[in-house]
C-alpha cells in the first residue's frame, strides 16, 4: 500500500469511526439513561446522576477493525497481525464484564479472572518471536506482561474519574501510535495502525459528549477495553520500536495510579474499595476546575508524546534516558502542582 493510499484510508477510517461513535452514542442515550445511570458515590467526582456506557460506542470501531484483520492480505495490507482476532475477543470480553458491572456492580473477586483471561489472550496474540523484555526468560516475561496488562486495564478504569481525562490520556497515545507506525517498518506496530486510528476516531466522537459537564460517561464497558487496547499498543512498541517510548507515553496514568495505590497501602486502606484519592481528584478538591485538570493532563500527554517520538527517532540510549528523565520530571511536576492546589 502506497503512502498516499495509506493516508487516505486512515483518514477515511478516522472519519468513519468518529461518525459511527457519535451516532451510536446518540442512539443509545435513552437506554443508558434507563439502565446504566451512574449515581454519585465515594469514587465519583460528579454530583448529578449521569448515564454511563458510551464506551461501548467508542470501542466498537476498533473491535471491527481487529476482527477484519485476517482479510488484510487480500486488501493489500502489508502488515498482517495473525493474533488480531484474539485482541478483539479480549476487548469484547472486557466490554461485557464492564457492561454488567455498570448495570449491577460486581465484586473484584469476580472481575479479576476475566481481566486475567483478557490479558492472557492479548499476550497470546503476540508473535512467537516477539520479545518486549528479551533479557528475561520467556516464561517470566509472559507473567510480567500479563500482570502488567491487568494493572494497566484496571488503572485506566481507576483514572476515568472526571470528565475528559480518558480522552486526554488515550487520544494523544493512539495518535502517536499512528505516527510511529507510519515512520517505522515495525510489523506489529504497523498492524496496530488501523486499530489506533479507529480508537482515535472513537475517542474524538465521544469527546463532545464527555466535555464538562459531561452528558454521558464511558463506563467500565469502555474504560476496561480501552486500557487493554492501549496496553497492547505499548507492548508492541516496546518490543519492536522503543521500550523508552512505551514507558514515556503512559507516564501520567502510571504515576498517579501507582503512587495513589502505594499511599493507600501505607494508610492500610482497602485497596479494592472506591475512593477519591488520585492526584487529579485531589486537584479538584484543591480548587482546580475539571477542564483545568483534564486540560493539564492533555498538555502533559502531548509533551510526553513528543518525548516518546524523540526516543523512537533516536538510536541513542542517552537520548532514551534523557527523554524518560524529562518525562518523569514533567509528570512529577504536574502531580505536585495538583497537590499544592490552586493559588487564590
Amino acid at each position: 500500500m502506497s503512502g498516499v493510499t495509506l493516508v487516505l484510508v486512515s483518514a477515511a477510517l478516522l472519519a468513519a469511526s468518529f461518525a459511527a461513535t457519535s451516532a451510536l452514542i446518540r442512539a443509545s442515550m435513552p437506554l443508558l439513561r434507563r439502565y446504566a445511570l451512574a449515581r454519585p458515590n465515594a469514587r465519583s467526582s460528579h454530583v448529578e446522576p449521569t448515564p454511563q456506557g458510551a464506551g461501548m460506542a467508542v470501542i466498537i470501531p476498533a473491535v471491527i477493525v481487529l476482527s477484519l484483520m485476517p482479510l488484510a492480505p487480500a486488501l493489500g495490507w502489508a502488515n498482517p497481525y495473525p493474533g488480531a482476532p484474539l485482541v478483539a475477543i479480549s476487548l469484547v470480553l472486557l466490554a461485557i464484564v464492564g457492561a454488567i458491572d455498570d448495570i449491577r456492580p460486581l465484586p473484584a473477586i469476580v472481575r479479576l479472572p476475566f481481566h486475567l483471561l483478557a490479558a492472557g489472550l492479548i499476550v497470546a496474540s503476540l508473535p512467537s518471536d516477539m520479545r518486549a523484555l528479551p533479557l528475561l526468560p520467556a516464561w517470566l516475561e509472559t507473567v510480567i506482561l500479563v500482570l502488567g496488562l491487568v494493572w494497566f486495564i484496571n488503572l485506566t478504569n481507576f483514572m476515568d474519574g472526571i470528565d475528559g481525562i480518558t480522552v486526554a490520556e488515550f487520544l494523544p497515545l493512539s495518535l502517536l501510535i499512528v505516527v510511529i507506525a507510519t515512520l517505522t517498518a515495525a510489523k506489529s506496530v504497523g498492524a496496530a495502525l488501523p486499530a489506533a486510528v479507529a480508537l482515535a476516531g472513537g475517542l474524538a466522537g465521544f469527546m463532545p459528549y464527555n466535555m464538562h459537564p459531561a452528558r454521558v460517561f464511558l463506563g467500565d464497558v469502555g474504560s476496561l477495553p480501552i486500557g487493554a487496547l492501549g496496553g497492547w499498543f505499548l507492548i508492541v512498541v516496546a518490543a519492536e520500536v522503543s521500550l523508552a517510548a512505551a514507558l514515556i507515553l503512559p507516564l501520567y496514568y502510571l504515576a498517579d495510579a501507582t503512587l495513589t495505590l502505594y499511599q493507600r497501602w501505607q494508610r492500610c486502606e482497602r485497596l479494592y474499595e472506591a475512593h477519591r484519592s488520585h492526584a487529579y481528584q485531589r486537584a479538584i478538591r484543591a480548587g482546580f476546575t475539571v477542564p483545568e485538570v483534564s486540560g493539564a493532563v492533555l498538555a502533559l500527554n502531548c509533551g510526553l508524546a513528543v518525548l516518546a517520538l524523540a526516543a523512537v527517532e533516536s538510536a541513542s540510549a542517552a537520548i532514551d534516558i534523557l527523554a524518560l528523565t524529562v518525562g518523569a520530571v514533567l509528570t512529577a511536576a504536574l502531580i505536585h502542582h495538583f497537590e499544592r492546589g490552586k493559588a487564590t
